[in-house]
């Protein structure tokens, strides 16, 4: 059993999916976790194909030096945004695989929303690159570990009128302090 960082509110009606040392940068892919957040399932899904198809981005919030502007960002009241296409393939494969997790447990599909999204820097893989004057330098990738929780939102439960008042219970302090307020000091 693999371990999550937070379990579902109600695990009956949720999913998961998790990607482990997945080749895509950590900072583009913790920025398109983030801006999918909370949507529901389809349209998260809509949204990451729209990045991929350059045609809306995901604003950047935190990592964000040099990074460039643009006008796409001004739907998010941001204005600077990407396009980080590799991260947003990445993440539509794994809210697929959370569906077909979820189509597994009779869920409604239609009805998911993104719950829990986590994106964690992985161990970095090394290679080297050659310097000038013979030296050589390090080639690092950072690559990241991500999961997914989606759930079905509760429905809304009127509450119950009370029949009686339960009365309140005060401690002699309490009782005291209310007679010294009522009567007026001594």
């Amino acid at each position: 059993m693999v371990k999550y960082s937070r379990e579902a509110k109600n695990p009956s009606k949720a999913c998961k999916a998790q990607g482990v040392d997945l080749r895509v940068h950590y900072k583009n892919t913790y920025e398109t976790a983030q801006a999918i957040k909370g949507m529901k399932l389809k349209v998260a899904q809509q949204y990451l194909q729209d990045i991929c198809e350059k045609k809306r981005c995901i604003p950047f919030r935190k990592y964000t030096g040099c990074c460039g502007r643009t006008a796409q960002a001004k739907e998010f009241k941001m204005s600077q945004g990407r396009w980080p296409v590799k991260s947003a393939k990445i993440i539509l494969n794994l809210l697929r695989n959370a569906e077909s997790n979820a189509e597994f447990k009779n869920l409604d599909t239609e009805n998911l929303e993104i719950q829990h999204v986590q994106v964690n820097a992985a161990q970095q893989g090394r290679r080297r690159t050659y310097r000038a004057h013979g030296r050589i330098g390090p080639y690092m990738n950072c690559p990241c570990h991500v999961e997914l929780i989606l759930q079905e939102p509760d429905e809304a439960v009127e509450k119950a009128e009370e029949e009686e008042a339960k009365p309140k219970k005060f401690t002699k302090k309490q009782l005291a302090m209310r007679r010294l307020k009522v009567g007026g000091a001594p």
